[in-house]
């Protein structure tokens, strides 16, 4: 199966030499998003606020492939400081209806563009 890179003007082009998603089939890989607006320049406001900036470009993203939010099937999310948690948890509850994504969540030393949150996907495209 031919690989197709899926890119969105409304999340940020990658800072590197990766795709924003990549398309196999019926398959959707999201890499990783940042707090980072379209201009490539970094949100503030805490874990809340980075939170939703990162699923709002996942969002852009899963949609400049013809997928919704709802045909995501798992998330990586990515923190520096795990005593965050209920912070993102209260923003990433709003992007997903139905049946939640399966989820994992790791902390980790440090981010790219010293940000407090990274979410990566997975979605089936039907």
């Amino acid at each position: 199966m031919p690989k197709q890179a899926v890119l969105s003007p409304l999340a940020p082009a990658p800072v590197g030499p990766y795709s924003q998603a990549v398309k196999v089939g019926p398959l959707l890989f999201v890499s990783g998003q940042i707090a980072l607006d379209a201009t490539g320049s970094k949100v503030q406001g805490g874990a809340a606020r980075e939170t939703e900036k990162a699923l709002e470009n996942l969002k852009a993203v899963v949609e400049a492939a013809g997928a919704t939010m709802e045909q995501v099937v798992k998330t990586t999310v990515y923190m520096t400081d795990l005593t965050d948690f209920k912070y993102m948890n209260q923003v990433y509850e709003r992007f997903f209806s139905g049946v939640s994504p399966a989820r994992s969540t790791v902390e980790v030393s440090k981010l790219p563009r010293e940000a407090k949150i990274e979410i990566e996907a997975i979605a089936v495209i039907s």
